[in-house]
């Protein structure tokens, strides 16, 4: 990204600082895709992540004067979805089975590299459980701990570390029959 993309950025966010609707808008423009999906794959809901996504920008607008160019906005932004999604999962409990007693609950087995398109990927992330969806987005697409996600949804960092591994099985067992 070069200066000139940066200045555009920087004068948009403080033209928005002031209360310019019309920066906020080209702001907003600019970031609700990206911040949709990242609030879509933690909440699996479409309904749930565009209440949760017009909640992130009413408050990361509501709070802009605290923005101090320490990271990209784009960043900043994604910090508030995720901790207003995460919150959301948080308030809505959602309940995780034990791996045991789980219908998806595989042997363990050797891991063989294996390569995917990316559209199948995608599908059969769709497919997954929600549980499993969820500790999958978190951990390998939201890049969180094991440690981070088990205090998150409140369970172990075991029960974390499993349904990943299962999420991960299961995801190739539904690759294969698309």
């Amino acid at each position: 990204m070069g200066t000139h993309s940066v200045n555009i950025h920087k004068e948009l966010l403080e033209k928005s600082k002031t209360g310019d609707r019309s920066a906020q808008f080209k702001l907003y423009e600019l970031y609700v895709d990206a911040m949709y999906n990242v609030v879509l794959r933690i909440l699996g809901n479409r309904e749930e992540a565009e209440d949760i996504l017009q909640e992130t920008f009413v408050d990361a607008f509501k709070n802009l004067k605290k923005f101090r160019y320490e990271s990209t906005f784009g960043a900043w932004i994604k910090r508030i979805a995720i901790n207003k999604s995460l919150n959301h999962l948080k308030t809505n409990k959602i309940k995780i089975t034990p791996i045991e007693d789980h219908e998806y609950y595989l042997a363990e087995e050797k891991e063989e590299p294996i390569e995917y398109d990316m559209r199948k990927i995608k599908i059969g992330i769709s497919k997954l459980p929600h549980g499993f969806k969820q500790i999958f987005s978190l951990y390998l697409i939201e890049g969180y701990s094991h440690k981070e996600i088990a205090e998150i949804l409140e369970i172990s960092e075991a029960t974390s570390k499993s349904q990943y591994h299962r999420a991960k099985k299961k995801l190739i067992e539904l690759i294969k029959t698309l």
